[in-house]
């Protein structure tokens, strides 16, 4: 994955990425969330997500402590982010001002 997520993130279109882990409950939780917001906005953004348990080097160098832990990328810069659970509007809503 590291080898081409400085690709992935430098889309034009937003870029959502999702650090997640599969032993954490609130990871399982924004799943179906983080699904109807691309459901909602489709070819509008790409959802990318990373599992930090086998990308250490990559959760470490975006300094990810919690999980789970969005961050919002276009054109390469890193444009928002946020540790824990948010609802699809509140989602939606960070995408858009972006």
């Amino acid at each position: 994955m590291k080898s081409n997520f400085s690709e992935i993130i430098k889309d034009e279109k937003p870029v959502l990425i999702d650090f997640y882990a599969d032993w954490c409950g609130p990871c399982k939780s924004l799943a179906p969330i983080l699904k109807e917001v691309k459901a909602t906005l489709g070819d509008e953004i790409k959802i990318v997500k990373i599992d930090v348990d086998k990308n250490q080097e990559l959760a470490g160098k975006y300094q990810v402590r919690g999980v789970p832990t969005m961050i919002l990328f276009r054109n390469g810069q890193q444009l928002w982010r946020q540790s824990g659970v948010l609802q699809k509007d509140q989602i939606l809503e960070v995408i858009k001002s972006h």
